[in-house]
């Protein structure tokens, strides 16, 4: 369903409260596009940052930020890790994160399934969110494997180096060319198995199979599924409801609606 106009965008947004405020168990698939509002680009990169330039080096971004290239010269990984890492420092949640979080509070069962290393959910107050990329602001030694959490990196002499070998820290995500954890890995399948009511895709394209197939999943067992995004992607076309926003907007719009419900009925918001 196209946002095409006011009435469709607040049609559609009571339609989906509805839905909300009836499910069980909900999934919130988030890329990107949720922590544009907070001042982070959705461009590119671990969470933007790049666009098709080259690097400094004369190498793509996604070469910069592999595996083989920590391993291999970890000053070169870390310099643009701390270019994200700066971005991402003095950015907090936004209207969007913060409904995900209450949303959480009040219904049954939420989970969140996120593409972001940015930390904003867990800022938010969600609880249930499985990282499937990891958080930019958690090191571990490559050589000892001690955990250290790392708000920022501010001042901060890169590559890390352990406080306890000496050797160099890198961050808990996911770099190019390397395997998703598959302790989150296994939380996610475990929910699918369970199955969800409703399922979101918000602000993210869903290039990546394991973002896509959840939707794909709840649209062939007949769940209502909705997208969240300013653009079309390959999903737009088959899922229920297509909300042609941002992810602030439109949560908010939703929110209004169960708020709009919730006195209609003289009842609180579902807990």
């Amino acid at each position: 369903m196209s946002a095409l106009s006011d009435e469709t965008r607040r049609s559609a947004a009571r339609e989906i409260a509805a839905l909300l405020n009836r499910a069980g168990r909900v999934l919130f698939i988030t890329g990107a596009g949720i922590s544009a509002d907070s001042g982070l680009p959705t461009y590119r990169g671990l969470g933007g940052l790049y666009e098709n330039d080259l690097t400094a080096e004369g190498m793509p971004i996604e070469e910069a930020l592999s595996g083989e290239m920590l391993l291999r010269r970890p000053e070169i990984t870390w310099k643009y890790m701390a270019q994200i890492e700066e971005n991402c420092r003095h950015a907090g949640p936004n209207a969007a994160h913060k409904l995900l979080a209450q949303w959480e509070r009040e219904l049954p069962y939420v989970m969140v399934l996120t593409q972001n290393v940015d930390g904003l959910h867990r800022a938010a107050g969600s609880e249930n969110v499985v990282e499937i990329h990891g958080d930019l602001h958690r090191l571990r030694c490559m050589h000892c494997g001690l955990r250290e959490a790392a708000p920022d990196l501010a001042g901060r002499a890169l590559p890390p180096a352990c406080p306890q070998c000496g050797k160099v820290m890198r961050p808990e995500v996911v770099l190019f060319g390397e395997m998703l954890p598959e302790a989150e890995l296994g939380r996610l399948r475990t929910a699918l198995d369970i199955g969800f009511d409703l399922v979101f895709s918000i602000g993210t394209t869903s290039v990546f199979p394991y973002i896509a197939q959840p939707v794909i999943q709840a649209m062939q067992a007949g769940i209502p599924t909705v997208e969240i995004n300013p653009g079309r992607t390959s999903l737009s076309a088959h899922v229920t409801y297509q909300l042609l926003l941002g992810a602030a907007a439109a949560l908010t719009a939703i929110e209004d609606q169960r708020t709009e419900d919730s006195k209609a009925t003289g009842a609180d918001a579902p807990q």
